[in-house]
């Protein structure tokens, strides 16, 4: 873990004297006038850059994993404060919701600190292959963010510069096309700043995150052999999977050549920049050292989310040949301190839980981007180009490394199933599986008809005798497939317009 791009984030106030786009001046005594004056100064503000990463990915997996027929949460009769967390995977969302404005806001304050960064650095003179780096890095993470906001939200406003007014601030929502056309050409310049990773440090993006997010985009506009032509570069670049799917998680192994491009935590530090994700994925227990080993402990009374369905369990074909499953999901049996629910057999994400000493604090990074997802993605771009059978020889090799057998070669439509088939198990609760559906364009259909499964019998799917979800639950449209615009936002930007249903 590289302790120093984590904190630091501690300057997020005094390295953006913008960093809410309000006209107001910084509270401590630093501001941007007086602190890009050095190397240093600009490798700290990078850093800061970075930092929103954490809490944006601390509720990612509730708009995304949560969103899809991988995951649900235990019902909490007792419980009722966390209902916003919930709304997502139910498709009860409103506009004021917590977790879609801590999206945006967090997307937006990397484009601010990246706008800020990228129009002061030119100015000072330091060595040009440690400027480019940093530029490399901060165009990566600019583009990284308008890419999460335009999946989630649509068209956005596009700022290019630090915000210096109320008035600056007041822009309008751009075309879906203009925040793509804004995205590629960021990612133009990432590419060819960036070093390689063995020439990066560990924790930072090189050119080959660049060029796995640029592949990422062009998949999802269907721009086929453009994907192709960058995640062959991927390919190039040295990375591997590892013979075990679960060394590729641990702390233990960070910087290992499967990981191109992961969200970064400590453990043990005087700062909160541990990872709490698997007290929360793990079902309430009064005392969680039942499975963690970790003691003393208290009661993670926020836990029981992001719990594998049924769905998800049947999902794979060969539970016991399959490696990925018990990498994944634990199974828990034992008493419940929650109302009506009782443990038995009970699954939970298990792929972020290793060894850690103190409570609620682990070190395990978040994978955003693994060589095994360019494999499959090479092969879903080979078989859009009506290539199936040099699809599944990449789409196989992934398969072998899990321990099953090769897929034949087949038609076009049935690679098209194989591969999102394998993505969704060799991706489990990596947040992909909800905007594999949007773009595969199965969102409606799919949970339209895990929700009815849901309704039909709610005990099966962890609610307690008696509960079930609200009538107004997964009746999924098109909206759906777009968040909406946080109300907090329009309020305040009278130029902002809302999502179509909301």
């Amino acid at each position: 873990m590289n302790i120093r791009i984590l904190l630091a984030g501690m300057l997020l106030l005094t390295v953006s004297a913008c960093s809410d786009f309000l006209d107001i001046s910084p509270e401590t005594n630093l501001s941007s006038t007086n602190f890009y004056k050095s190397k240093t100064d600009f490798e700290q503000a990078v850093g800061g850059v970075y930092a929103p990463l954490q809490p944006l990915y601390n509720q990612d997996w509730i708009l995304n994993e949560m969103r899809s027929d991988n995951t649900h949460f235990i019902f909490n009769i007792a419980q009722r404060g966390p209902k916003q967390d919930e709304d997502p995977s139910t498709f009860t969302v409103e506009n004021n919701n917590v977790n879609t404005g801590a999206k945006w806001n967090n997307n937006f304050l990397i484009i601010s600190r990246a706008n800020q960064v990228l129009k002061s650095i030119d100015a000072v003179e330091f060595d040009q292959p440690s400027k480019d780096n940093l530029k490399g890095q901060t165009y990566f993470l600019r583009a990284f963010a308008y890419f999460d906001l335009v999946k989630n939200f649509g068209g956005v406003p596009i700022f290019m510069d630090p915000a210096d007014s109320y008035q600056t601030t007041f822009k309008p929502r751009s075309e879906i096309s203009a925040v793509y056309e804004q995205i590629l050409s960021d990612l133009a310049q990432a590419t060819t700043l960036l070093p390689n990773r063995a020439n990066q440090a560990v924790g930072r993006v090189s050119s080959g995150s660049a060029y796995t997010l640029l592949a990422d985009v062009y998949i999802n506009l269907k721009r086929w052999a453009d994907a192709e032509t960058a995640l062959k570069q991927v390919t190039g670049m040295g990375y591997t999977l590892l013979a075990n799917y679960a060394d590729v998680f641990s702390p233990s192994n960070e910087g290992n050549t499967e990981m191109i491009f992961d969200v970064q935590y400590a453990e043990g530090t005087a700062q909160a920049v541990s990872n709490f994700l698997p007290y929360k994925f793990m079902p309430v227990l009064t005392d969680p050292s039942v499975i963690t080993g970790v003691k003393p402990s208290a009661s993670n009374t926020d836990g029981s989310y992001n719990t594998p369905t049924p769905d998800m369990l049947a999902a794979y074909e060969d539970t016991l040949a399959d490696k990925r499953f018990a990498a994944s999901i634990g199974f828990y049996s034992g008493p419940s301190p929650l109302v009506g629910v009782v443990y038995n057999h009970t699954p939970y994400v298990k792929k972020y839980l290793f060894p850690h000493a103190r409570y609620r604090e682990t070190a395990v990074n978040w994978p955003v981007y693994r060589y095994s997802e360019v494999l499959l993605m090479l092969a879903e771009a080979m078989n859009e180009q009506n290539r199936p059978a040099e699809a599944v020889a990449q789409l196989n090799l992934v398969r072998r490394r899990a321990g099953l057998k090769d897929v034949p070669a087949g038609s076009q439509a049935s690679v098209r199933d194989a591969i999102f088939k394998e993505r969704r198990i060799e991706l489990a609760f990596e947040n992909k599986r909800w905007h594999d559906l949007v773009r595969g364009g199965q969102a409606v259909t799919t949970m339209n008809a895990y929700g009815a499964r849901v309704k039909a019998n709610p005990q099966k799917y962890y609610y307690p005798a008696g509960s079930a979800p609200a009538d107004a639950a997964f009746q999924v449209s098109e909206r759906d497939l777009l968040y909406p615009v946080p109300i907090g936002e329009i309020i305040i930007n009278p130029e902002l317009t809302q999502n179509t249903g909301y």
